[in-house]
């Protein structure tokens, strides 16, 4: 069986990929995993002329192909103003591929992804459309007009998933959305990271933090934290990997708040030396009032035996609720920092967090998920 994807992730050339193509992020990751459920995949994505090389992972998998199309130019209003020509220059290609298919994937949100999404069902084609934002929130038309497409259309042949955990099904309206949580991690990689846990070091305790530096993510409310407790712990430290608009204004934060020898700014990291780094530290901390789905850098944590420090954002309550870690009652410094503080007096108890982080973090892994996402297909299209 034949599946084509329609995606607005970024990809660029690398001639050291079995692909030819590399891009950043769990895309790469996810995409391997849902070729080794068919025969062919093409993945059809916007092409960048850069390369990346920060947080590089190349695209492969079982006889998988890249069908690269130029990106759409500009951000916001300007890049609306360009859709319509770089449609018109790809419609034909789109149609083309769709009529070749015998399945549909469209990962949302994403300019592609809705194109692909509303042609695949013009044309009658089995439909796979995976929402991977927080479906909880819609705040912008477009969002709107996906979780609409998804009630009215979900099931038969179409299989709509919502990336979340959540109690009770996505929607009210159509009991065939379902679930869907997300992964980058294999499970051999879960292995290892269980090998050399992290052991508390109440006089050193390393704190971590991995996300876009973004204004709602929270790593300023991280920083503010360290400063309120370095007095009772000098040599504590936060390394914060990322990067974004945010990362010169908290770069002086910390240098104002004089926390230069406690903030490590790591920028992006690959896959690989994030798991390393998040391996190096004791806490992962994330009061983020962003609109997530499911933070997989929470699982990726969780899975290296970090307890988690997050808010009740989307699927972290549900992640913390085997007591890997600690909600918080809100996204405040000062709550972060009594939580912090309230660990390092009673040690014994991180022990016990660290185990239910494992243990949470085993039923995650991304052949679990290609495993869920394979018998929804089965279902409905009889693989």
């Amino acid at each position: 069986m034949k599946l084509v994807v329609f995606s607005s992730k970024l990809v660029w050339a690398n001639p050291e990929s079995p692909s030819g193509y590399s891009t950043d992020g769990g895309f790469a990751f996810q995409m391997a995993a849902i070729s080794q459920i068919f025969d062919e995949i093409i993945i059809v994505v916007p092409f960048s002329k850069n390369r990346f090389i920060d947080g590089e992972v190349n695209i492969e998998g079982h006889n998988l192909k890249v069908y690269p199309l130029a990106n759409i130019k500009g951000h916001g209003l300007k890049r609306k103003m360009y859709y319509i020509p770089w449609l018109l220059r790809n419609i034909f290609i789109f149609n083309n591929l769709i009529n070749s298919a015998d399945a549909v994937h469209t990962p949302i949100p994403s300019d592609m992804g809705t194109l692909g999404m509303v042609l695949a069902k013009l044309k009658n084609k089995p439909l796979f459309v995976r929402y991977c934002g927080n479906w909880l929130v819609q705040r912008t038309r477009a969002m709107k007009f996906w979780k609409w497409f998804m009630e009215k259309y979900a099931g038969g042949k179409n299989v709509m998933l919502a990336t979340g955990l959540q109690y009770g099904a996505p929607s009210k309206k159509n009991p065939n959305i379902k679930w869907i949580f997300s992964s980058s991690l294999s499970r051999l990689e879960m292995i290892n990271l269980k090998r050399g846990l992290p052991r508390l070091d109440i006089k050193d305790p390393r704190l971590i933090i991995v996300c876009r530096i973004e204004e709602r993510k929270g790593v300023d409310k991280v920083i503010m934290a360290v400063n309120l407790i370095k007095d009772n712990y000098p040599t504590i430290h936060l390394d914060v990997v990322g990067k974004g608009q945010e990362l010169e204004k908290l770069r002086n934060m910390v240098n104002e708040l004089n926390l230069y020898k406690n903030v490590t700014f790591h920028g992006k990291l690959n896959h690989e030396n994030v798991l390393n780094t998040l391996k190096g530290a004791h806490i992962f901390c994330y009061p983020t009032t962003a609109s997530e789905g499911f933070p997989k850098v929470v699982l990726e944590s969780l899975a290296a035996g970090l307890p988690v420090f997050g808010t009740p954002v989307s699927a972290i309550k549900a992640l913390l609720k085997g007591g890997g870690g600690v909600v918080l009652e809100d996204a405040k410094p000062e709550t972060l920092a009594w939580e912090l503080k309230n660990l390092l007096l009673h040690p014994e108890k991180y022990i016990l967090m660290q185990q239910e982080a494992l243990n949470t973090a085993m039923g995650f892994s991304l052949e679990d998920w290609r495993d869920t996402i394979k018998l929804y297909l089965q279902n409905a299209w009889g693989l």
